[in-house]
């Protein structure tokens, strides 16, 4: 009779916590984190996610990064979560849904595709939007990915790029500081 089987491990990836990544170095500058939201937005990103069938979500990390540590020059919002994800791109998707559904917010330019080099099969979805806050509309270039344990939504706010037409954002370079950020802020966990 054959031995049984060797246990199953619990193997995969978890989101850096956010409290815990306290610095991001991405393409475009070295971000510090500013805010920490997991308990607020974390929590409504969990109680969304509560009954979600195509995913397990064990946890979520949300922040806002600060370029060198000024708000005013530049930020990164990431919102994140890990767990089991049964169908990664409808995962996504529905993240992008999700973010084109905020207050004052409206898709500008629809989601679009990208797979940039050392992205090991993982789809980044970016789009467009435009937000108005006190009269003003600002362009806000979000992105996201989902793999098999982990996604997050990556949304940029610049100075320069703020009141640029959504048509001429460079989601191209947005993608490739999303897959830095994933590969950032993903951690091994314990067997």
């Amino acid at each position: 009779m054959a031995p049984p089987p060797p246990p199953k491990r619990r193997r995969g990836l978890v989101f850096g916590g956010v409290v815990g990544v306290v610095g991001l170095v991405v393409l475009i500058g070295r971000y510090e984190l500013a805010q920490d939201y997991s308990d607020s937005e974390g929590q409504k990103i969990m109680d969304a996610a509560d009954g979600y069938a195509k995913a397990k979500v064990d946890g979520v990390a949300v922040g806002q990064y600060s370029l060198a540590g000024n708000t005013t020059e530049g930020s990164l919002v990431v919102s994140g979560m890990y767990g089991r994800f049964k169908d990664p791109d409808a995962t996504r998707n529905n993240m992008m849904k999700g973010a084109g559904r905020g207050e004052g917010a409206k898709v500008a330019l629809a989601p679009q595709d990208f797979r940039p080099d050392g992205s090991h099969g993982v789809t980044v979805t970016c789009e467009v939007l435009t937000r108005t806050r006190a009269g003003t509309d600002m362009t806000v270039p979000v992105c996201a990915w989902t793999d098999g344990n982990t996604g997050a939504s990556v949304g940029e706010l610049r100075a320069s790029t703020m009141t640029q037409d959504p048509a001429d954002v460079d989601l191209d370079k947005l993608a490739v500081t999303t897959l830095q950020i994933r590969s950032e802020m993903r951690k091994p966990i314990g067997d």
